[in-house]
């Protein structure tokens, strides 16, 4: 029977079912998570808990798969923190924006706001430029209002050269939102261009195509290259607002290489 049915068919009707199983199962899990306790300030889904990451339980949306750096992040732009002048007015409305990775989760809510959005990845085929981020000749000096790298200068092998790029091509009062894995607790950035295996860079960095493991000297980086930094971290949101979108893990893990502290840095010129 199989046979009589063309391989080309055969594929599509097994990629529906795959799709149709994967439906199903998020379905289940959707379900089995009903409840009020957190939301997702991305999707909107509400429910008893988030699903878990490799890292920390209970801080991944079901639904959209946003994690504590998303959802911090659009805390921000939604005007939930403290910290004057970090809304999405003040920071994207109206902004042309290059976003490096950009990420699911974020790429509509940006590209809505902004004047221009630009994407840009060294790898991804999905973005409007192929970017180093260490060498950009092709782009101007003071080209965009804003840059956003949410976890890509861990995987830069020069990040000092990635930091002057970035300050290069933002015009005055521009500003690069970033963030990064840190260690905690908070130490200096540890690093080695000799480490290449990946099993390696996994058991130092934690990631293998992670190429450092950055620590609270990671603001000093940037403003030794000529950024003024400001860092949001949890203590920057109303107790409230932390607990219900999960700005930071239920349960912090005790690996020495564990994110617990998740922070924004924006980085001014």
């Amino acid at each position: 029977m199989k046979s009589l049915i063309p391989l080309s068919i055969r594929r599509f009707l097994g990629v529906r079912y795959e799709a149709w199983q994967a439906a199903r199962q998020k379905n289940r899990l959707l379900r089995s998570l009903a409840g009020d306790a957190v939301e997702c300030n991305i999707c909107g889904w509400v429910g008893a808990c988030f699903t878990d990451d490799l890292w920390h339980p209970q801080t991944v949306c079901p639904q959209c798969r946003s994690q504590v750096r998303h959802r911090m992040l659009v805390a921000i732009l939604d005007g939930k923190s403290t910290v004057s002048g970090a809304s999405q007015a003040d920071l994207l409305a109206g902004k042309e924006i290059l976003h490096f990775a950009p990420e699911r989760q974020l790429r509509e809510r940006i590209k809505a706001t902004a004047k221009r959005h630009v994407t840009a990845d060294f790898d991804r085929g999905d973005c409007d430029l192929k970017l180093d981020m260490s060498a950009m000749p092709s782009v101007a000096n003071a080209s965009y209002d804003v840059v956003i790298a949410c976890d890509v200068l861990e995987h830069v092998p020069d990040d000092r050269a990635a930091m002057r790029e970035l300050r290069r091509i933002l015009r005055p009062n521009g500003t690069a939102i970033l963030t990064v894995p840190q260690k905690d607790p908070p130490a200096t950035t540890d690093e080695d261009p000799a480490i290449t295996a990946p099993n390696e860079r996994e058991h130092r960095f934690g990631q293998k195509d992670h190429v450092r493991m950055f620590g609270d000297d990671f603001a000093i980086r940037l403003t030794d290259v000529g950024f003024q930094v400001t860092t949001l971290s949890i203590a920057d949101f109303p107790p409230s607002i932390a607990s219900r979108l999960i700005l930071h893990p239920p349960q912090p893990n005790p690996h020495p290489l564990a994110t617990n502290h998740r922070r924004i840095y924006l980085a001014r010129v």
